[in-house]
């Protein structure tokens, strides 16, 4: 049944923890399932937004070893994965969820439902960077970035023994860790594109390892819990 509206949470769920290399988690999956719908009956309400992980990178590579292809094709490829994960969230959350999937930006679209799951939209444009789109129409002011890293480090910890890890940052020095362009299929802890419609919004970002759902409860409850805050 719609709920009372109120600013939403904007979750760009990483397809890191949906379709790790063993295929989609189930068991991930519903704990994540029932941490959302707990808030859900407190009067929370949700836009959810699908990575495309592991599913959207064997298209890819599979296709690279077949045929050389275009940055385009690469980046509709992880599109669609994004897609086919968002199908099955807004399975799983069926009687919450807005019955469409939601991934134009420029398309109206009334929303009474507690839950708006999302996906990709077009070559060039990031599950983050529809995340931070949902979060300027939709009026939210915090962005929770689950994927399968703890904290955003000033390096890359899977390269870098000596990389260190950041509880606090500000975008101006985010920005100088990610740069200012979207890669197709780069992994980054949030989107560059995306950070400069952050930052011009002023909304907070928190990057946290979606498997450690007691600390996005916390994050979701307002308490000190282990993840990075961009402001």
């Amino acid at each position: 049944m719609p709920v009372k509206k109120e600013k939403p949470v904007v979750i760009s769920l990483g397809g890191s923890v949906i379709v790790p290399d063993g295929g989609v988690d189930a068991k991930f999956l519903k704990k994540f399932t029932a941490v959302i719908e707990k808030h859900v009956r407190r009067g929370r309400r949700f836009i959810i937004i699908t990575g495309g992980g592991k599913l959207a990178r064997r298209y890819q590579s599979t296709a690279e070893k077949i045929s050389r292809l275009h940055s385009e094709d690469i980046d509709w490829l992880g599109i669609h994965a994004t897609r086919m994960n968002g199908h099955l969230l807004r399975t799983v959350f069926r009687d919450k969820a807005h019955p469409h999937l939601y991934w134009n930006p420029n398309k109206k679209l009334i929303w009474r439902e507690p839950i708006l799951i999302g996906a990709g939209w077009k070559p060039g444009a990031s599950t983050d960077y529809i995340a931070a789109l949902a979060a300027k129409k939709f009026k939210a002011k915090t962005i929770i970035n689950l994927s399968n890293v703890d904290y955003v480090y000033d390096k890359d910890p899977k390269r870098y023994k000596s990389a260190k890890k950041i509880k606090k940052i500000s975008w101006k020095d985010f920005k100088n860790i990610v740069g200012s362009k979207w890669v197709p299929g780069a992994n980054l802890p949030f989107d560059p594109v995306a950070s400069r419609i952050a930052e011009r919004n002023r909304f907070e970002v928190i990057v946290m390892n979606g498997h450690r759902l007691k600390e996005f409860e916390k994050a979701l409850n307002h308490q000190v819990f282990k993840g990075t805050i961009i402001q």
